[in-house]
């Protein structure tokens, strides 16, 4: 299967709740032909049921299946509703949706819904020991994933239950995509190399949408090949209309075939974690811009969202951030990839936050304490930045508080935001 296409059906697949009950239904017709052929071999009695507790049985494990199934389901569009409604609509593909342990469970209840109503079927005079047997341990394990999902279904949609799960996601794709820690201010800087104008532009056609994943390998093989140079004109997470720029080819490389380069290029109609560093930051600052929003005013909320993204932003300022130009071994230039740079990430953690929780003094010390944490713990060519921020943060103080006492203690960094320990001690 062609690879982009590949890509999209498995995004789809990930993101789909219906794929694991849709299986759990020829298994579980699968496993009663099998059982019911170990019955017809097997001469003792497993269990002491008669025929009479035998059906009984069968029938409170078919009902209760089915109402596990019903008020799953239920109570996952109420979910869904309640997170519309108090969280960013990102979160709902990226928890909700792709969530394995919802899926897993309702998958167990259609397999034993499936085995019970076979052995039901089958159930006459004679007690099939091993069907029953299996249904039996099968109802068993079906009441205590339910017990388990509804325990498991109250934490899934906390603030603080969402912002680690899109956090830790998030550290998995910046140490795939950044592998290497900071070389420090005195590691290679940007090339730059003069290519002159592109011999061939290739355009984005099909549909449009939103650029996922792009196979860096491919790219760099092609160019090795052709002795050229490919430019990717958008960033991962950037939307591409059909006719816009796609790739840019110098040299050699306008030889290389289109669909070939196109095909490295994953497309989407939303931006996904995969291989897009900034869309973690971007779900967790969407968190706390909509608790900091007059029709929630939860600020609190907005301190758990920046401690997560106090965690993202030390671990990529920690990492080396590569330059756009991607060099082979011999420091031959073969693809320029554009990526995200220190400012990007900083900006797009303090700028929003600071913008709209500039007037509660929860927010201003909360930023002002990582901050000053970040200064002192990332190596020095990162701290400009974080300056800059700094300065922005101490100038939205004197704007929005006009009492000294309030002004001082904006000025007090709080790693709880209020209640906690300030920087400075008396």
């Amino acid at each position: 299967m062609h690879r982009s296409r590949w890509s999209r059906v498995r995004s789809y697949l990930k993101s789909s709740l219906w794929v694991v009950p849709l299986i759990a239904i020829p298994l579980g017709m699968i496993t009663t032909r099998i059982l019911h052929w170990l019955d017809g071999h097997l001469e003792r009695a497993l269990t002491a049921f008669a025929v009479t507790g035998a059906r009984a049985l069968l029938d409170a494990i078919v009902t209760s299946t089915l109402s596990f199934v019903v008020f799953t389901f239920g109570s996952l569009l109420v979910a869904i509703q309640v997170a519309r409604g108090q969280r960013p609509p990102r979160i709902i593909a990226t928890v909700l949706l792709r969530n394995n342990v919802v899926r897993y469970t309702v998958g167990l209840f259609i397999f034993t819904l499936l085995v019970a109503l076979g052995t039901q079927g089958r159930l006459d005079d004679k007690i099939p020991p091993l069907s029953v047997l299996a249904v039996s341990c099968l109802g068993i394990a079906c009441f205590a994933a339910f017990l388990y999902l509804i325990d498991y279904a109250s934490r899934l949609l906390r603030p603080i239950s969402v912002l680690t799960h899109v956090a830790d996601s998030g550290f998995a794709v910046i140490e795939s995509v950044y592998p290497e820690l900071t070389l420090g201010p005195g590691g290679p800087g940007r090339s730059h190399h003069d290519l002159g104008p592109a011999r061939r532009v290739i355009l984005h056609q099909g549909t449009s949408g939103i650029v996922l994943t792009v196979d860096l390998a491919t790219l760099v093989r092609e160019a090795k090949m052709a002795n050229g140079v490919i430019e990717f004109v958008p960033q991962v997470g950037d939307f591409v209309a059909v006719d816009e720029p796609l790739f840019k080819l110098y040299d050699g490389a306008h030889e290389t075939a289109d669909e070939t380069l196109r095909s490295a290029v994953d497309f989407g109609s939303e931006r996904t974690l995969e291989q897009d560093p900034t869309f973690a930051f971007r779900i967790v600052v969407d968190i706390a811009l909509k608790a900091l929003s007059p029709a929630i005013n939860d600020p609190t909320t907005a301190v758990l969202a920046i401690d997560q993204l106090h965690r993202l932003l030390r671990l990529v300022g920690k990492r080396h951030l590569r330059t756009d130009e991607i060099l082979g071994e011999s420091g031959r230039l073969h693809v320029i990839f554009p990526t995200p740079n220190w400012e990007d990430f900083v900006n797009l953690t303090y700028s929003e936050i600071r913008q709209c929780g500039g007037n509660n003094l929860q927010i201003v010390r909360r930023l002002r304490a990582m901050l000053e944490n970040l200064i002192q713990t990332l190596p020095s060519h990162r701290q400009p930045a974080l300056l800059e921020q700094l300065s922005l943060l101490d100038r939205e103080a004197m704007r929005f508080f006009q009492y000294p006492e309030e002004r001082a203690l904006a000025r007090t960094g709080d790693s709880q935001g209020l209640g906690g320990r300030s920087s400075r001690s008396n």
